[in-house]
């Protein structure tokens, strides 16, 4: 009976203890829009953008050689440069007949645009179309 009673005032005090508030991290999507994390823990928009037919994923990139050639020669520029954070050098790069697609996060609008810069200077780049986003608070164990 003390241990059934000691379990279930326990069980109350970790609910009282428990911690209701909100992650308030600031992002900005590829399309300018700020948002808190609470709002884009729900991807419910971004999944929308996707299984639009005009937004590119990483499924729609060409197997042609020049196109897989300009996608390699991008990432090996960007992950060359150590002031690119992990997010950075990590961001998804779709390339179809000479035209890039550059989406993920990245930690600011100076590295957001470092990355399509870098992308823009590749050989065969025709046009460079940049939907990174940029997360600008950390968040949870990050």
């Amino acid at each position: 009976m003390k241990t059934l009673l000691f379990v279930i005032a326990a069980c109350a005090l970790l609910a009282c203890n428990k911690d209701n508030s909100a992650d308030t991290t600031r992002t900005t999507s590829a399309t300018g829009v700020a948002a808190t994390t609470a709002d884009t823990a729900d991807n419910t928009k971004l999944n929308e953008r996707d299984r639009n037919n005009a937004t590119p994923t990483p499924g729609d990139q060409s197997n042609s050689k020049p196109d897989l050639a300009i996608t390699a020669q991008i990432r090996k520029a960007i992950a060359a440069d150590d002031a690119m954070s992990t997010d950075a050098k990590n961001v998804k790069i779709i390339t179809q007949d000479g035209s890039v697609v550059l989406r993920g996060t990245v930690k600011s609008e100076a590295e957001k645009n470092a990355v399509g810069i870098k992308a823009s200077g590749i050989a065969g780049v025709k046009r460079v179309e940049n939907q990174l986003d940029v997360v600008t608070e950390k968040r949870g164990n990050q």
